[in-house]
Parts: structure tokens; sequence; C-alpha cells
């Protein structure tokens, strides 16, 4: 059973994490291929998933390999909870609502664009 996710407020580069993991929910991500998606640097982008990691949004391990074996060390990987899709989806629409511009602005922008 998963634990209650921890109330966060997004920014948005959280946003542009949580949408590489809302793009397919059971699909485990690693760090390299997150970095590549938002194009974030990993001292951007390893602070949010601990962050997120923390407050019960991600769940994190290890991949299973002989490290000998495969000549690299095991990586860290990142799912999304289920219980944190629904609230990711949600406060991913709040926060595009957030920084939409007004209705007038968008009117008077298209109005001047030549758009209508």
């Amino acid at each position: 059973m998963e634990q209650p996710i921890g109330n966060l407020e997004l920014t948005p580069r959280m946003a542009d994490v949580l949408k590489v993991f809302l793009a397919d929910p059971a699909e485990s991500r690693y760090g390299f291929e997150i970095m590549r998606a938002t194009g974030q640097p990993s001292g951007t982008l390893y602070p949010i998933l601990a962050k997120l990691e923390k407050a019960g949004w991600l769940t994190g391990g290890r991949e299973d390999i002989d490290p000998h074996a495969e000549g690299r060390p095991a990586r860290r990987f990142y799912r999304i909870t289920g219980t944190a899709v629904p609230v990711a989806r949600s406060q991913l629409a709040a926060l595009s609502e957030r920084y939409r511009p007004p209705a007038r602005l968008r009117t008077r922008l298209r109005t001047e664009s030549g758009a209508l």
C-alpha cells in the first residue's frame, strides 16, 4: 500500500520533470534520460528528484546488475507513485492556468497578430 504523498508547490522545472513521468506512469526513468528529456543539468535535476521522492511522489531504487559484468555502476531509477499521478496531473493543470495570460490579454494578442 502506498503512503500518502506530501503537498508540494510545483515550480515550472518540477513540472517539466513530472511530465516525463506522466508520459508513461508505469515506466521507470533514469536521471540521464530525464536530463535529456527536460534539458535540465544534473545540479538542478537531482535535487528535484530527491524532493519528489522525499514527498512520496516518486519511488526510487537501483537497477539489479553486476557492475563488473556491465562495466558501470548500477543506475538509480525513479517511478511516479500511483497516488501521485492524479495529483500531479491536477497540479500541472493548475500551474498551466496560473501562467496563462489573462483572457483580455490573449484576445488582444490574437487581434494584434492577425490570428482572428
